[in-house]
């Protein structure tokens, strides 16, 4: 098996790219970065609807450590933060959160900075010098205890806990015998199967945060959803053959695999033990693949069968079908085809395959998303299983 390589970053992470990355602090500013966008396509300009408006502790807690866990993030190798002035999460604000970053940072307020025209000048001109100054930065030997892996599942389908499930749970258990972290989550997707995942804990802490946090999803649906909590599923899942929230969940858990689950952490929260580890993250896609990048995950599989392009920004994610129609309708978006295990591929042939894409990848082939351009960041503050 070829060798991982990546970017070695001053507090000691590595990334597997090496971007750079132009982040609103509040949403007011992301015609600004819009602007930079098109001036700089080379840059990773991530717009997001937060910033302000917000109360309470625990949601101001979400938004910097989403804020700050971008910028941190191994993958980025600088930072063009744009702010407003007068936002909660203001550039000052932010700051003692990422001044350890070991990274450079271009600190913009558009309220300051001539307004947003001139803003936009600014830091499409930082970002262009930041892109020069990281540009020749040389790949090296990437250790796999230093990589982490997200695995999500998104529009998913009767076949996805059959087959493209199954794979990231062969690609996970494979990634944890070689050292590596894997990381998967999705609280309101693991209603009743806190008995099983509680069984595969290290101990009785983490098993007894298992339970806690399903639980609770489920808790909170009954009250939301009442005699319906049961059916708490898309519309796309049901058009795909899901029928409950239990089928869902028992398809949903197997993309973590069998190994021991080492971990709970917060949405959003670094993990500080190996092996495999639970986010306790909500079920919408866009949302969960936030908390699971600012985690510090370098890379991610996404699995679906109704098909979904999304990708995330500054984060390789490679998309796994279901099934075999979904792969053939959408080959421009869909990076494997795990439908074949029901046509004669054996889950070992699958396994090593995808390993060698995530390998590819991790030492710089694009996925479909990252050529499509398919990024998107969103986020939230407030949640009801959070």
């Amino acid at each position: 098996m070829r060798e991982l390589t990546g970017y070695k970053r001053k507090d000691g992470k590595c990334g597997i790219r090496n971007h750079v990355l132009v982040l609103p602090t509040v949403s007011c500013v992301n015609g600004v970065v819009n602007r930079i966008a098109c001036q700089v396509p080379e840059a990773v300009c991530a717009t997001h609807a937060h910033g302000c408006g917000r109360g309470g502790l625990r949601d101001l807690e979400i938004l910097f450590r989403v804020l700050s866990g971008l910028v941190l993030h191994p993958n980025v190798g600088g930072v063009v933060l744009i702010g407003l002035g007068c936002e909660v999460s203001s550039t000052k604000s932010l700051l003692p959160r990422i001044v350890d970053s070991g990274k450079p940072i271009e600190v913009f307020n558009v309220q300051e900075d001539g307004g947003s025209l001139a803003t936009a000048e600014k830091g499409a001109a930082a970002a262009r010098r930041m892109l020069s100054e990281i540009k020749g930065q040389p790949r090296v030997p990437l250790p796999w205890d230093q990589l982490l892996v997200a695995m999500e599942c998104g529009g998913s389908d009767a076949m996805s806990g059959v087959t493209a499930n199954v794979a990231l749970g062969a690609v996970s258990d494979r990634l944890v015998e070689k050292g590596a972290t894997v990381i998967f989550g999705e609280n309101t997707e693991m209603i009743g199967t806190a008995h099983v995942l509680a069984r595969r804990a290290k101990d009785l802490e983490v098993a007894k945060k298992i339970e806690e946090m399903v639980n609770r999803a489920e808790r909170i649906t009954q009250e939301v959803m009442g005699d319906l909590a049961g059916l708490v599923i898309s519309p796309g899942n049901m058009d795909g053959g899901m029928s409950t929230i239990a089928e869902k969940s028992m398809g949903c858990i197997v993309k973590g695999g069998t190994t021991t689950i080492n971990q709970v952490v917060d949405y959003g929260e670094v993990p500080t033990e190996h092996g495999l580890i639970l986010q306790d993250g909500p079920g919408y896609d866009g949302d969960s693949m936030t908390g699971l990048a600012v985690s510090g995950a370098q890379l991610m599989f996404f699995s679906t069968g109704r098909g979904t392009p999304v990708g995330f920004p500054a984060l390789p994610v490679i998309k796994v079908a279901s099934n075999s129609r979904i792969y053939q309708a959408m080959p421009e978006d869909m990076d494997v085809n795990a439908g074949n295990l029901v046509e004669g591929r054996t889950l070992s042939q699958l396994q090593d395959e995808m390993m060698d894409l995530m390998i590819r990848v991790i030492n710089g082939e694009k996925t479909k998303a990252e050529i499509n351009g398919m990024e998107v960041l969103t986020f939230l503050t407030v949640h009801p299983s959070f």
